[in-house]
Formats: C-alpha cells, structure tokens, sequence
C-alpha cells in the first residue's frame, strides 16, 4: 500500500445521505435464518488464528535482520508457498498458485560504516529501494552532504562518483525518486536519503522504504536520523567530504515471476462471486502492512468454514503478490499483482466479480472511530448495513464513518476500475503512516486484538450481507451528486462553453436512476425475503431472472469508471473536467499576479499546482521530462492502473525556471511570460471544453443504458 505525497487528499465524509433501500443485514423475526447464520459466524471467530498467520509471514525476509518480502524474491515465493499449504489445510477448495510477470526485487543487505568524530568506527545499516547495486564485498566511497538533493544544491558540489546524503520529506516535498534521478544525471555513485519528517516519526532511529518510481540504475539506500546524525557530525568536521565503506547487495530482476495464491468457498451460484483481498508482499516485517491483513482475510474465511456457511455465490480469497511494488521505472509501480490478475490472468472477473473487500493495516487503533472507504456508488447500501448493525465488540462504541472515493494508495483501486466496487479498511491520513507505517517498527508489538476482532465481525457480516443481494446494489445518484458539486466553480461557468448541458444532462438522468433504484431495491428485498424464509426455489427464480438486469448495472458501473475516474498528477480521482478547470484557475490567477508585477504570488501560489510542474521548480529538465515522459509516453502495459487516466500535460517548466530568475528583479518585464500563459489558458480551455462535451455523450450514453434496462 503505498500513501502519496504533499497534495492532501480529499474525501466525502458521507454520515447523512440520501439512501437507496436496500436489505436488511438482522431480519426482525427473533429466529430467523440470517439472524442465525451472522450470529454462528460471529461464535466462531478465532483472532489467535489471523495472528499467528502474521507471524509466521513475518518469518520470510529477504534481508536477515530487516526483513523485507517484495516482489518476486524468494522470500516472497517462499510465502506464496506456505500460503498455498495454508489454504488447503484450512479447506478451501480450488486453491491456485496464479503466476504473472513482474520486474523482481531481493534486498539482501547495505551495510555501512565511517570513522565518527571521536575516531571509533561507526556502523550502521541501510533500509533499501527497488534498485540493482551490489558492491561485491565492502567497498569504499566518498560521501558529501547535498541538503535536499536538488538541482541548485548540487551544482555547487563535486559529486562526479561520489555518494551524497541526502534530507528528504516524501509527503511535503518529493518521493525519494526525484533526488535520485537528479544524482544520476550528475554522475554521482548514489544518494542516500533521510526522512527527516512525515516518515518513520516513531524514532529517530527508524529506517523508512516506500516504492522507488524509478529506473533500476539509480542507486539509493536510506538511513536513520540518528546515524545520518553522526555522519553529519563528521562531514561538519572534513569541509563536507568523508570516506564511507558500503557493503550492498540490491539486486532487480526484470520479467520475473510472483505468484498470486486463491482459494474459495464454493457458492450455490458459481458464474458470481465475492473477492476477499489483502496482500502478502511487505517492507520490514510488515506486521500491519500487511501480514496481519492476510491474517484477517484467512481468519474470515476460517469463521464461514467452521460456522458451515454455504455462499450464495463463491467466495475467493485472494493473496496478492507485488502490492507494495512491482514495476521498474513507472509512476504506477504498486498494485501490480491485483492488476494483473484482474486484467491479465482472470479477466473473467472483471464480469464475475460482484463485490470486493480489501484488508489494510487491521489490527491498529487509528482513529476516534472506524473509517470505512468505499466506492462512492456503494455509500447508500453500506450506510444501510452499518446502521444496522447490532454492538459487535468494545469497538463497536466507536462508530463507524463512511469515507469515499477510493483513493489508488491499495489493490482496492484496481479492483473498482476493473467494474468490481470495492470497499477497504481505512487508514489514510492516520498517526500510523506518519510514525510507524513502513518502518521496522510495524511489528506485532502493535497489535490490537480488539480491533482485530472487530474487522473479523464487521467485514465477515458484510460479506454475509452482500451474498444475499440480487443485484449490484450501487446507487449511480451518488456519482451524479458529486459531479454536480464539481461544475460550480466559476472557471468552470466562465470557459467550459457548456451552457449547463452537464447540468441538464444530470437531470434528464435522475428519474432513471431514481426507477433503478426502485428496480433494484425491489428485487433485492424480495431476493433476501426468500432467502431467509428458506424458499430457496423463489430466491433461485429471482436470481436467475435478474441476471440481466445485473450484467446491464455492472457495465453501467464498468462505464462510469473508465471515463469518470480519471487522476490528477498526485494520483488523486476526479472527473476529467476537474483536471482542465483546477489548471485554468490556476494559469489565470499567475496571469494576473504577473500583470500585476507579482511573480512570486505566481510561483509560490499557482503554477506548481498545475500538472507536475512542482517539480520543475526544483529538479533538472532531465529529471522532469524522465517522470513526465514515462507517464505520457510509455505503453499502458507498463502504466497499469494509471493507463489513460491522466488526461493530458502541460509544460510550464521553462516558464517557471524564467520566473524564478526574475522573482527579484523590480524592473522585469513579464509580458513572455503573459503570453505563454495566454496560450496555455487558451490550450487548457479548449481541453476544458473537449472534456466537457465528452462528458455530456458519456451522460447519455449512460442514459441510454438505464432505458434500456428499464424496458
């Protein structure tokens, strides 16, 4: 699971909403056939089961004393094994080993050490990135401190084959990938980064690792801030230049195997089923992220086996390899296992698939109540479910929120953009991913067993729950509610050219949304009904008669995903006029700003929230046209689930570097500057407008579809 930098995400906290009525989770009769099976499930459970799944994953590393169980490695394939014993031992049924392609990565050590200022050797051991270095043996190295590691930093440097260190805040500033690239177009040997904030705050003596975003031959390693400290101390003492001795081995794999691991309960409808996902690979140990997960997912599957569940449609278990990372040199190079299975291996769950639930990080306390994230479409059906609920555990006094869209930080995303909506425990923007999260400190010494319990319960009921629907219980309302919210801003009324189509589009489309609803409410209540009252020949009649009616909302749901959800530059979902608008505002506010002789309310404000151009700010053309280009350029094989969801580029990197020379000078005449900004307003309007239109046909294509569902 990987959780991306400096732009804050945005989500809809969703505790008032205009329900879709759907099914009851715990029937009103006081011995129903549900209220039974939930609370047979709930008897069952067995959290010393999850976790002792997690501790043994724990055991599989790369790296003798951190760990470390990426892509590809032994270590990985080794708990692809155990995890495929595990399956049939529990008594799944069709238990697969899924092989797929993925560039591999095993990290076996980067040692380093340094005479400290009182002249006594200091040791002290690197964390690592997806990168190929091998030293051969200890081998010696100058060192020089380069701040920040960026352009103007190190053109005052000698660096030619040298080692730099490196300061770095991956949430505030730039991911490690940046100063990497930056030190391999100066010719230096490699950097070696310190989180110096939002990474690894548990301890000054963590070690951080994150996916690297990067070409493979761009060495980088990363240190502590107590031993960065010391090294510190004695490059302050040598006029910035010291002799390290580093012993390292990184090696990646391109075109490798890994291997995703599937078992099922067998449902009575087989052509259906549910996906229950968490992923194995891990950085460290990686107790919360994600053994524990992989213990939670088992654990859910123990507690229908032993409660004797019979699924309405299957349900898979599915272990993913390479989420943490799987891809040299692609922006999009996590999720890789999820994506391929989905698209590349079983793409027959892209029609299948009704439903997933994926596991992050679920035995740690984050929040004053529990978060729920979701697919936007799914709030009406999960608030239904939740207000429901009975008190589950001591948990359950915390309440449960509902948080939505999905982000692309997990497997989820993949899941949803492949037409299979999808919910997850969430943990953005919680304490832990500041402090402890990728880190060796992520150990079973953070385990919460109350909270393990209650995703047991609540996940496990929901599960239960969503195997007695009918039909895809998704509420398109929801999307359109959100997409109303989005065409208020004033650039967007003053140059989308659009005339209120969007507007009007939307609200041709309600009464059929609001029929569907109704549509779909009905079948799923008597859906359920039938179930719970045991007249299993009514419930099958139903299912198999709505089959239609299901397939038609799986492709309206596939549809609104392929061309609404598209990503800003930061990963973040919005509609595809949200990027175009969000870059206008911004080009005619630095207009202003330098027509006022104000190029720094320009620089500081504006221009860096346009596309990716903050980072041409600080780094090399190299290095912006590298992580530009292999967004724009490369073959989706290789972008993955970021393929086409990045709507276009603007280049303001020679516009900005020109500001930044004339930020001081009171007399500089800024009309270039204006006038590239005119051509960048007027491109950007005309994509606005492009956008805008296609978004009109695609409301009534959508249109289209629901009539004819309806007849």
């Amino acid at each position: 699971m990987k959780k991306n930098i400096f732009i804050k995400k945005l989500f809809v906290s969703l505790t008032t909403l205009s329900l879709l009525p759907v099914t009851r989770i715990f029937a009103q009769e006081s011995e129903s056939t549900f209220e039974n099976i939930n609370q047979s499930y709930l008897e069952v459970i067995d959290t010393s089961y999850g976790y002792n799944i997690a501790i043994e994953l724990g055991k599989f590393g790369t790296h003798e004393s951190l760990g470390y169980r990426p892509a590809g490695s032994q270590a990985e394939h080794d708990a692809a094994e155990y995890l495929f014993n595990e399956m049939e031992s529990l008594g799944l049924a069709n238990v697969s080993k899924d092989v797929f392609s993925v560039d591999a990565w095993t990290f076996e050590k980067a040692d380093l050490s340094f005479t400290d200022v009182d002249g006594n050797e200091y040791q002290a051991m690197l964390g690592g990135y997806q990168v190929n270095f091998n030293t051969e043996g200890p081998k010696e190295f100058d060192i020089i401190y380069a701040g920040k590691g960026t352009e103007a930093e190190l053109a005052e440097l000698d660096i030619e084959g040298k080692f730099l260190l490196v300061d770095i805040n991956q949430r505030e500033e730039w991911w490690v990938t940046y100063p990497a690239l930056q030190a391999k177009y100066k010719g230096a040997a490699g950097v070696i980064v310190v989180q110096e904030a939002s990474f690894g705050e548990i301890s000054p003596d963590s070690l951080n690792a994150n996916d690297f975003c990067g070409p493979d031959d761009a060495p980088a390693f990363s240190m502590s801030q107590t031993d960065a400290n010391a090294l510190k101390e004695v490059l302050a003492a040598n006029d910035n230049q010291t002799t390290i001795t580093l012993d390292a081995v990184s090696t990646v794999d391109q075109d490798a195997e890994a291997y995703n691991i599937i078992g099922e309960i067998p449902g009575k409808n087989t052509e259906e089923s549910i996906i229950i996902s968490a992923h194995y690979d891990a950085y460290f140990e990686g107790f919360q992220d994600n053994s524990i997960a992989v213990g939670l997912m088992l654990g859910i599957a123990k507690a229908m086996l032993d409660s004797d569940y019979q699924p309405e449609r299957n349900i898979i278990f599915f272990a993913v390899a390479a989420e943490e990372w799987g891809a040299v040199d692609t922006r999009y190079d996590w999720s890789n296992g999820a994506y391929n299975q989905l698209f590349s291996i079983r793409p027959e769950w892209q029609d299948q698939a009704m439903f997933n639930i994926n596991f992050e990080m679920p035995a740690v306390d984050f929040y004053d109540h529990h978060q729920l994230l979701t697919v936007t479409e799914m709030t009406p059906f999960i608030q239904t479910f939740i207000d429901q609920l009975p008190e589950l555990n001591e948990a359950s006094a915390k309440g449960v929120e509902i948080v939505s869209p999905l982000t692309t930080w997990a497997d989820d995303w993949s899941f949803s953009i492949a037409g299979i909506p999808s919910v997850r425990n969430d943990f953005t923007d919680a304490d832990f991913g500041i402090t402890t999260y990728h880190t060796e400190f992520d150990n079973k010494e953070t385990y919460d067993e109350t909270i393990f319990e209650f995703n047991h319960m609540l996940y496990g009921l929901l599960a239960l729950h969503y195997d007695r629907t009918a039909v895809l219980p998704v509420d398109f309302n929801q999307t359109l509610n959100l997409m109303e919210a989005s065409i208020q801003s004033d650039v967007y009324q003053d140059f989308s050219n659009d005339e209120n189509k969007v507007q009007a589009s939307v609200d041709d489309l309600r009464p059929l949304i609001d029929e569907l609803n109704t549509l779909v409410s009905t079948q799923n209540e008597a859906y359920y009904q039938a179930l719970n009252n045991q007249q299993l020949d009514e419930a099958q009649t139903i299912y198999n008669e709505t089959r239609e009616l299901n397939k038609g909302i799986k492709s309206i749901y596939r549809y609104v995903q392929d061309n609404f959800a598209k990503l800003t530059w930061e990963d973040v979902q919005k509609f595809p006029h949200e990027l175009a608008a969000s870059n206008l505002e911004n080009l005619i506010q630095s207009k202003t700003a330098l027509e006022d002789s104000n190029p720094n309310v320009a620089l500081d404000d504006h221009l860096w929230l346009v596309d990716n151009n903050w980072y041409a700010y600080h780094f090399s053309r190299e290095v912006y046209d590298h992580t530009t280009n292999y967004v724009m350029e490369q073959d989706d094989e290789r972008l993955f689930w970021g393929a086409g969801r990045v709507v276009g580029h603007l280049d303001l990197y020679d516009l900005i570097k020109q500001l930044q020379q004339k930020a001081n000078d009171s007399e500089a005449d800024f009309s270039a500057e204006i006038n590239t900004l005119d051509e960048a307003i007027t491109s950007q309007t005309s994509l606005l407008q492009e956008l805008v239109q296609k978004e009109v046909t695609d409301l009534e294509t959508i249109k289209t579809m629901v009539s004819e569902l309806l007849n």
